[in-house]
């Protein structure tokens, strides 16, 4: 079952991100307002419209929403192992996405100190060589 409901959500994915199948839904919407004066823009003509975009729309949410999850779970997985085949990498960093978001924060924090320091050591990496630059 989970399987069918992955190629289903793939597919799915694949075809309503295409400008043909945009194309298509535009043209559905056009015929939709062409007809409004032919049924007197009735509440009916009026419920068709929005019952089907809401049962697409609801639909589609979670197709959307599987696809994101598996490409999230994909991506994680490769960063991971990226993480770990790389010597002067922490550890620590593996599997991170399951710490809770005070643990992500801690995290977030200490990364941004670090990046800091980098930037401030090459400021003054570039800074210390403009006299040299400037001599020649």
């Amino acid at each position: 079952m989970e399987k069918l409901f992955n190629r289903l959500a793939n597919a799915t994915a694949r075809l309503t991100g295409k400008p043909l199948t945009f194309a298509l839904c535009f043209l559905l919407i056009l015929a939709w307002a062409v007809t409004g004066p032919i049924f007197g823009f009735s509440q009916t003509w009026q419920l068709v419209i929005n019952t089907s975009t809401t049962i697409v729309t609801f639909l589609m949410v979670f197709l959307i929403q599987n696809t994101q999850n598996r490409d999230a779970a994909a991506m994680q997985a490769k960063l991971d192992e990226l993480v770990y085949a790389t010597r002067t990498a922490r550890n620590r960093f593996i599997g991170i996405e399951h710490l809770t978001d005070t643990e992500l924060g801690e995290i977030l924090r200490d990364v941004e100190m670090r990046a800091l320091e980098v930037h401030r050591s090459r400021r003054r990496e570039v800074t210390e060589a403009a006299p040299d630059i400037a001599a020649e």
